[in-house]
This record gives structure tokens, sequence and C-alpha cells, in this order.
């Protein structure tokens, strides 16, 4: 599983209304947020799964959505390429659930 935050500047709510102001940091994610997003997967009997969250002013997590066919290269670069290798791995190995 990979994380990227989000952050932006100015005061629209969309952050894709002006993609020069923002920012992308990779994240640790929470032991239980994983647990989550597996029990997720398994659920819908997904593979991959583009999952969206937003953080609040105490650091919670609080997912918004998950798609099964996400957008996942605008992010920051380390993160992208880890998320193209593990699917390419997928792909050619197939899963081990």
């Amino acid at each position: 599983m990979f994380a990227t935050r989000i952050d932006k500047e100015g005061d629209h709510l969309d952050w894709r209304y002006d993609q020069r102001l923002i920012t992308f940091s990779p994240v640790p994610i929470l032991p239980a947020i994983r647990a989550s997003v597996r029990s997720y997967l398994h659920a819908f009997d997904l593979v991959f799964g583009a999952f969206d969250f937003a953080l609040d002013t105490a650091g919670r997590w609080w997912f918004l959505e998950c798609n099964p066919n996400g957008q996942w290269a605008f992010v920051d670069r380390p993160t992208t390429q880890a998320i193209a290798t593990a699917l390419a791995d997928t792909l050619q190995k197939g899963t081990t659930a």
C-alpha cells in the first residue's frame, strides 16, 4: 500500500482547480487503515483500489471513496513508480490473496 498526502494553497475547495498550487508527500499508513483497506478490497473482490481519505485537524483519517480504477500517476514520483511496479508485478505474477 502507498499513500500520498496532497496539500493545496489558496482558498478553493477542489485541489484540481490549479495543480500548480498543490504539493505531494508520501505518508505512512496507520495499521488500522491498512486493515480496513484490505477488508474493503477483499469484500469487493478487488485487487487494486485508489482510496481517497481526508485528514482532519486532529490527524484522523476519514474515508471518502474507493476508485477501483482510480488515477494515481500524477502524485509524487517515488509513489508513482512504486505503484506502477506493484501493478506490473501483480499482472505478471498474480495475487497472493
